[in-house]
């Protein structure tokens, strides 16, 4: 957590305030949003895009890659990004640092883990005890992906002995060092994880999600002051979301991929529909967006057992779903 906060606090300071948010001559706002990872995962979103309906709401979206949560809420709190979308662990590191612009997680788009693991040996009958004594890429430590898998594995009868994750490589970097032969197993997300075992590198044996349960996996984050100064864009943000959260868990797969091949032009459209298939069967996207006490909590509970908080946060203090319950059930 100390690390995590030291980096974010360096990032602030090395960067001006910026004012990302704006309005082009042809009335759109764009809103910059930086991204933790580019995955099928995150479909709604994209779909949001490239179904038109964020520009209904007279907004373009301006996606950036961070490549990990710590990244991301450097780029939001620095104001480089106006919104983040990451594990909400990193806005609860920043509270808990004493922030005086508390980064306020205003709508949920995953509940659950969205990687699933990959042996390098087939393993049909995969039980997670297998995992003693092998060393998993699982993510960068303290970030919600290897927490989870760290709480899975405890869930499971593992000791700290039996624990083996390496946290040295880079979130986005994990896949090429696996396929360069650093550990047995590897934690990836969709598209990679399909495309992975269809190339014949590796097997997909367990989805990570569905051992994990329901948790906070990634939200949307934004300064609290940008909030307040853009609460009508934000609005319109988690209206266009909710809009492609619906199409997302009810069109059929194949009509899905069409759409998202824009977002993900190097991978095939049958590709990218079994991966919408292998979210939906995990149940990965929260319809309404809002965020639960209960499961904010959970989180929590992950965080501690992973020995990476110190004490908890308030609730309230960092999660405001006011405008994304407004927006709901204005929806219907």
């Amino acid at each position: 957590m100390k690390k995590i906060l030291a980096t974010l606090g360096a990032a602030v300071f090395a960067l001006l305030p910026l004012s990302a948010c704006g309005k082009a001559d042809d009335g759109m706002t764009t809103l910059k949003v930086n991204e933790v990872t580019h995955s099928v995962f995150y479909a709604p979103m994209y779909l949001a895009d490239s179904l038109g309906y964020f520009e209904e709401e007279g907004i373009r979206i301006e996606l950036t890659n961070g490549g990990g949560a710590d990244a991301v809420m450097a780029a939001v709190l620095s104001g480089d990004a106006d919104i983040g979308f990451c594990g909400p662990e990193a806005a609860i590191y920043v509270l808990l640092g004493g922030s005086q612009d508390v980064p306020t997680v205003f709508g949920q788009l995953t509940k659950r883990d969205g990687s699933f693991l990959v042996s390098r040996v087939e393993e049909p009958d995969f039980q997670w005890e297998d995992l003693k004594g092998k060393e998993i890429l699982a993510g960068r430590k303290g970030g919600v992906p290897a927490m989870t898998f760290e709480y899975v594995l405890r869930e499971h009868g593992f000791t700290d002995a039996d624990i083996n994750l390496n946290f040295d490589v880079a979130f986005n970097l994990m896949t090429g060092a696996f396929e360069a032969g650093t550990a047995d197993y590897c934690t990836m997300f969709e598209p990679t994880a399909s495309e992975y075992q269809a190339a014949g590198k590796g097997y997909i044996v367990a989805a990570v999600g569905e051992a994990g349960g329901e948790v906070p996996y990634t939200s949307y984050i934004a300064k609290r002051s940008w909030l307040d100064e853009n609460e009508e864009t934000a609005k319109g943000f988690l209206r266009a979301l909710l809009k492609g959260v619906q199409y997302a868990m009810t069109e059929d797969a194949t009509v899905i991929a069409e759409h998202l091949v824009s977002h993900f032009p190097s991978t095939s459209a049958a590709s990218l529909a079994t991966s919408v298939t292998s979210y939906r069967a995990i149940d990965a996207w929260v319809s309404d967006m809002a965020m639960t006490k209960e499961s904010f909590e959970r989180l929590q509970d992950i965080i501690e057992s992973a020995g990476e908080l110190d004490r908890r946060a308030d609730f309230d203090a960092l999660v405001d779903n006011s405008y994304v319950k407004e927006v709901s059930a204005a929806l219907g």
